[in-house]
């Protein structure tokens, strides 16, 4: 932690059905106020295991099949391909809907209603399917966000009052919330961007209530813990029965493969173990035990669950902060808590992204440089009243530097990163912060600046011939 300069972290770890260790490091905010394993997180896509807990009580209670269409539940749920009416319970759960992660770009709103949730799935009508469903894994968020709305519908209650009577309380996560409201009012850690690729700065990125299942919820450590030791004990927790045993193995068994040895079961990812060996080691992924994890990453905070089955071992991390250009950074601290924890040696952070992400905030920042320097140039010779730079073409030839300059910017913005990180620009400016403020002041400027700039420098070259010639 020192190393990357987090501002704060917790993280807890059971076995056996108690916590072995709990330690927090660090601040909640810029007051300096301390982190705990009792203070809320936003956890991000952690959010999903807890959703799932909830989707498979209905189905023990007989009011969701694993197997019946979306539609029997959601009569009006649709998309644009016909084929979304074979979209299943257990598609969802298992990641294999089709539908598209560019197509559920919740965190790009700010709603907080409770409407928010049905509103936010009944948007997804308009969205094509990305691939057949059952055929294939394909994460996106709107599978746990319809999973959400199927558990609101068929129990009748909102899906932030159903976590809070059925799984938050009967678990003791007493640190745990659906809203961020309520999150807030608990102290919730306030989130942190690394911006420009050298300082954490405290920021606000929306957490929506639309995503709500799949994303926003909030649980500290050592609540996490609580649910990990649940599922551990095969759906027990202390002298309550959350889940029935069944119900917990068919959340933890492999469904659907995502690649090579690595598959996606109900809200979890499962793989082979491989911290558990040396890192110069091969070993046969037949013979390591069955690893259970998922990570969450949002603009401003990072959150890691893993548990072992077979030594009924569990991690819970949970990190106030997050880089978004090379989150890979934060995640070899979750694999190497994983080695440590397996009498292994912690490995150095091996950086994953590609250029593109790991610099975009120096990408933004160089078109916004550029895009002032042009306007710089511009009104240098607009503030001269007269133009007198040897004729036509010199004048031409600036012009149509600059507008290629705003093409290229709104190419950038608009086409090739939405495409390149599969969502949309509104979502990256908000969760990309450092990005999305040079972007903001770009666009502004090649939005408002270029139709003036274009239509001046074409009555000056009109005006003037070459040179000359008057």
């Amino acid at each position: 932690m020192a190393a990357i300069g987090l501002p704060g972290a917790a993280v807890v770890v059971v076995q056996d059905g108690v916590p072995v260790h709990a330690a927090a490091y660090g601040s909640a905010d810029n007051s300096g106020r301390p982190m705990t394993a009792d203070t809320p997180v936003l956890l991000a896509s952690t959010s999903k295991s807890l959703t799932a807990i909830a989707v498979m009580q209905q189905v023990e209670a007989g009011r969701l099949r694993l197997d019946e269409p979306v539609r029997t539940y959601l009569p009006w749920f649709t998309l644009q391909d016909s084929r979304a009416s074979a979209i299943t319970v257990r598609h969802l759960l298992h990641q294999a809907s089709g539908m598209a992660s560019k197509d559920t770009a919740f965190e790009g709103s700010f709603l907080q209603d409770p409407e928010a949730l049905e509103q936010g799935v009944r948007d997804l009508a308009g969205s094509p399917l990305a691939g057949v469903p059952g055929a294939a894994f394909g994460y996106a968020n709107a599978n746990f966000n319809v999973l959400g709305l199927l558990v609101q519908t068929v129990s009748g209650q909102p899906f932030g009052d159903y976590m809070r009577q059925h799984v938050f309380e009967p678990l003791d996560m007493s640190h745990s919330h659906a809203t961020r409201a309520a999150a807030l009012a608990d102290g919730a850690a306030t989130g942190h961007s690394l911006w420009f690729g050298t300082s954490w700065q405290q920021t606000e990125v929306p957490a929506p209530a639309t995503g709500m299942p799949s994303s926003t919820m909030y649980a500290s450590a050592n609540d996490l813990g609580r649910e990990l030791n649940m599922l551990l004990d095969e759906g027990q927790f202390r002298d309550a029965r959350i889940l029935q045993p069944d119900s917990v193995r068919a959340m933890l068994e492999p469904g659907v493969r995502v690649d090579g040895s690595k598959m996606y079961a109900m809200g979890w990812f499962t793989r082979p173990l491989v911290e558990s060996v040396p890192a110069a080691e091969a070993a046969d992924d037949a013979s390591l035990p069955l690893l259970a994890e998922h990570q969450g990453e949002w603009g401003n905070s990072h959150t890691y669950l893993a548990m072992v089955p077979s030594t009924r071992l569990g991690v819970a991390l949970v990190i106030n902060a997050n880089d978004t250009s090379a989150p890979s950074r934060l995640q070899a601290i979750d694999t190497n808590i994983l080695r440590i924890l397996h009498g292994q040696q912690p490995i150095p952070a091996v950086i994953q992204e590609d250029w593109l992400q790991r610099y975009s905030w120096a990408v933004a920042l160089g078109l916004l440089v550029a895009e002032l320097l042009s306007l710089w140039l511009a009104l240098r010779v607009l503030l001269r009243r007269t133009y007198d730079g040897g004729g036509r073409l010199p004048l031409l030839a600036v012009g149509l530097a600059a507008l290629a300059l705003d093409v290229f910017a709104l190419w950038l913005c608009f086409i090739y990163a939405p495409a390149r990180f599969d969502t949309n620009l509104l979502v990256i400016i908000r969760q990309f912060p450092d990005v999305g403020v040079s972007l903001v002041l770009v666009l502004g400027l090649a939005i408002v600046w270029t139709v003036p700039r274009t239509v001046w420098v074409l009555s000056q070259a009109l005006r003037h011939g070459p040179r000359g010639v008057p």
